[in-house]
């Protein structure tokens, strides 16, 4: 090949990095594809060019999309387009010569070219005769290439003239020419899935070939054929496990799609009532390693799996912790460190094989060794884990270091009495060397500590203000003097913290001085004996330069909002970050927007009023059925209107005139109004469906509705895309839906939930016992509690700390009507898991206090 095609960089220090098309120009390229046309073809010399232009394909350099073409016919792109359609054009007939040859390392390069270019309607012709013959051709790699290529380029009128030879060809006696076939036969089910389940025979055959790669290829390609049928796809996993598979391929998806039917089945959590639990546990004495690893990996993903179930997948893991292949190590460890979250004991046997990998040369391996040991160790063990740690964090990238100090907040929270040797930690860390996001995890840690573990609060505090005096990031400042001027003033000796706070008002930026500002202003407002040094203080600030509102009106307080939706620290972005292309400035509309926009566009519902709250999704069919239907609720003050979304999933019908029939026997307090129709539902094309009841205003109305898909059905011609005049009545049933008192409830953040809860009506209090039952743990009682009220948690009291036998969860929202709502739920479990409620509502209505409350006993 000539040099000119090459720039080669003769200083170039790293002969692996070094690229044989470095720098390789496209004119050069076109140039030597005359070598094509040469009468004496050089085989290596076209291969290397092959090479080259591939290369130059990757980049996007000989592709032109024609409706580009269209779009740009007049502008200077548009003839720079034109100029690469000939130019590809050029070399695609350039290569189709090459058939000729006889050379079997050039005859393939011709085969991958012509994929690659994907040829357009008019060039595939004069290609598929020659690729037709080759087909048939005796030489089987010519066969099971020209399979593959025309299976690319072709369309489904050419694939029903070749479907007899690739039926044929499925259960060839060449595993290259069948695995050719059933590869081509995935692809093709995306586009043509009606011509391809006419396969099943010939691929049932070829599931039970001796030819691992065959059997595997046509395994994968069966399930897809039925993976929309649950029955099918269960039979097929019941026929296999019984022995029929050799393949260590298609034994590890046999192993997922018997994972698969197991989610499905919802079977009994103990050993002995779970389906194909024993087949899993047989793989588990398979010769193949990847075997071995995918059916351990399946049982320990198995819903509510017990330690019983979980032990023998335990061993073969703790054995591959040992191997010597990182890979086994890597999958080993990172399983353990899932299993860690859900069965810390289960996996404690292993701490011994997981303790050696801290000093694995793979940083990945290492990483999830210290991460899983955190989650599995005992209070005793924290001290020498932390030796260890602190040698390990300087020698890994900032991406696993944040891993690192999840864990050990996570610890932190199991272990509360260790806080002052986890905090220390994370404090000397914190005045390491890092980026943002590393430095952000670290504050997010210490705050959340701060605020789970009382004792922590002082130490923690001073840790924070220690690291804002030579911190280099705006956003963490600010936010952690917000969250001082928050707990500071609850210390015991909140002055201490006061130097800190002032000090930022002189060295940093105008945001930083101004949030320290804000800062001493509430230390002031909250501690009586500070206010005059507060004000000393305050004062001084009058003389800064930067104002915020250089306006000559006096500043008006009421122009205030009295609440604010504010987010955690954790889950704030760092400012100065910028929006995707395309973002509004102001962000993207609430779905709620949306909602009120489209309700109000339609006649029937536009003298509801005003849109109070409208509900996530709920799916009332299962995934991969013929129609997908979910509803959302659309609560007003005397109305409900469901809205159920639509698709059809069929290409061969047309539905018509499609409505849902509600029953509402269940839901006595509603009555129906208003129905809105959907006239056409083609394939495809997603469509809305609304039917409105009104209800009395100002009660919580609750109950449940039963849904029937009504339709009138047309067949479609699929090769003329035209429907039948004539159609058929049809119905379809989909899931009940209910509507609860959570729909009534709109989760409205508060800034200070101990300031707003001080601040209203305590004649508006009523407050109770409950008694729950028996729960999986404290933190499912709380969820549970939290869900049935639809309220929003305030200061993450929504998380439940490890073995805790008490917890205050915290709620806010606003009930219809405009009426602000807070709730404090006390709870408590004993030794038999029995848990008790301690409920305090306060609200702008005393009714609605009671509301809450009747909502919990009924509940």
């Amino acid at each position: 090949m000539a040099q000119p095609l090459i720039k080669k960089d003769d200083d170039r220090d790293d002969e692996a990095d070094y690229s044989p098309f470095l720098g390789i120009e496209k004119g050069a390229v076109l140039q030597e594809a005359r070598v094509f046309n040469d009468p004496q073809l050089d085989a290596r010399r076209c291969s290397q060019l092959y090479s080259s232009v591939l290369f130059r394909t990757d980049l996007g350099l000989f592709r032109v999309d024609s409706g580009y073409y269209q779009a740009f016919v007049s502008a200077e792109s548009g003839r720079n387009l034109y100029k690469g359609q000939i130019e590809a054009t050029e070399v695609f007939f350039a290569v189709t010569k090459l058939f000729q040859s006889r050379d079997i390392g050039l005859r393939r390069m011709v085969y991958l070219m012509i994929k690659e270019l994907s040829p357009s309607a008019d060039e595939v012709i004069i290609v598929t005769s020659s690729l037709m013959k080759d087909m048939n051709s005796k030489t089987d790699m010519y066969r099971a290439n020209a399979i593959r290529v025309l299976c690319r380029i072709t369309d489904g009128t050419l694939l029903t003239q070749i479907e007899r030879y690739l039926k044929q060809a499925i259960v060839d006696k060449n595993p290259v020419v069948a695995s050719a076939a059933l590869v081509s036969g995935i692809h093709l089910l995306q586009t043509n899935p009606e011509i391809v389940k006419r396969w099943s025979n010939e691929v049932q055959e070829a599931v039970q070939s001796r030819a691992a790669l065959v059997q595997f290829h046509a395994l994968a390609l069966l399930h897809q054929i039925r993976q929309n049928d649950r029955l099918a796809v269960s039979k097929l996993v019941t026929s296999l496990t019984r022995g029929t598979v050799r393949s260590p391929l298609a034994q590890c998806l046999l192993i997922r799609y018997t994972s698969q039917v197991i989610r499905e089945s919802g079977g009994n959590t103990q050993t002995g009532d779970r389906p194909f639990y024993d087949y899993l546990e047989s793989c588990l004495r398979h010769k193949a390693e990847m075997v071995i690893f995918e059916a351990a990996k399946a049982i320990t993903e198995l819903n509510g799996v017990t330690n019983r179930e979980l032990t023998p997948a335990i061993t073969v893991l703790q054995l591959f912790l040992s191997s010597s292949k990182p890979v086994l190590r890597f999958a080993a460890v990172r399983t353990l460190n899932k299993v860690a979250m859900t069965h810390p004991m289960a996996v404690t046997n292993c701490n011994i094989d997981i303790e050696s990998l801290i000093s694995d040369p793979n940083r990945s391996i290492a990483t999830l060794a210290i991460t899983t040991l955190l989650k599995t160790g005992n209070e005793s063990s924290v001290d020498r884990l932390m030796k260890q740690i602190t040698n390990f964090m300087s020698e890994i990238a900032d991406e696993f270091k944040i891993v690192v100090v999840e864990a050990i907040r996570s610890l932190c929270l199991k272990f509360p009495l260790k806080y002052r040797s986890l905090m220390n930690f994370l404090s000397n860390i914190l005045r390491e060397e890092g980026g943002f996001e590393y430095k952000k995890a670290i504050v997010d840690s210490i705050v959340i500590l701060i605020s789970d573990i009382p004792d922590a609060k002082e130490s923690g505090l001073l840790h924070l203000c220690e690291f804002i005096e030579d911190c280099e990031f705006t956003y963490l400042s600010t936010q952690i003097l917000h969250f001082l001027g928050i707990e500071g003033p609850k210390t015991s000796d909140p002055s201490k913290y006061i130097r800190y706070i002032y000090n930022r008002v002189h060295l940093e930026n105008a945001t930083v001085r101004a949030a320290a500002v804000s800062t001493l202003a509430k230390f002031g407002a909250l501690v009586d004996s500070l206010k005059p040094r507060i004000f000393v203080l305050l004062r001084r600030c009058l003389f800064d330069c930067d104002d915020e509102e250089p306006s000559e009106e006096p500043f008006d307080i009421n122009s205030v909002p009295k609440e604010i939706k504010s987010q955690p620290l954790a889950e704030k972005k760092a400012p100065g970050k910028k929006q995707p292309t395309g973002a509004p400035p102001s962000g993207p509309p609430s779905p709620d927007d949306a909602y009120e926009k489209l309700l109000s566009s339609i006649p029937e519902f536009s003298g509801f009023g005003k849109l109070f709250k409208s509900s996530a999704p709920v799916e009332l069919t299962e995934a991969e059925t013929e129609y997908a239907v979910n509803a959302v609720k659309h609560i007003f003050d005397s109305h409900v209107v469901i809205q159920y979304n639509c698709t059809n999933t069929i290409p061969e019908q047309l539905l018509e005139n499609v409505t849902v029939i509600v029953d509402a026997s269940e839901a006595e307090e509603f009555s129906e109004v208003a129905t809105k129709p959907l006239r056409s539902f083609p394939y495809d094309t997603p469509g809305q469906i609304f039917v409105a009841f009104e209800k009395p205003e100002g009660v919580t109305a609750v109950g449940k509705f039963s849904n029937m898909l009504r339709f009138i059905v047309k067949e479609v011609d699929l090769s003329t895309g035209e429907a039948e005049e004539d159609g058929v009545e049809d119905e379809y049933q989909l899931e009940d839906l209910e509507v609860v008192a959570a729909d009534y409830m709109l989760k409205v953040p508060v800034s200070n939930f101990r300031n707003a809860w001080e601040s209203m009506d305590p004649n508006g209090e009523r407050v109770d016992e409950y008694g729950l039952g028996p729960r999986e743990s404290l933190a499912e009682a709380v969820s549970a509690v939290i869900n049935l009220l639809g309220m929003q948690p305030c200061e993450g009291t929504e998380v439940v700390p490890n073995n805790s036998r008490s917890h205050t969860a915290l709620l806010s929202g606003v009930y219809i009507g405009n009426v602000k709502v807070l709730v404090r739920l006390s709870f408590g479990i004993d030794s038999s898991k029995e848990v008790a409620m301690k409920l305090a509502v306060r609200s702008e209505d005393e009714n609605i206090s009671d509301a809450i409350h009747e909502v919990v006993a009924s509940g």
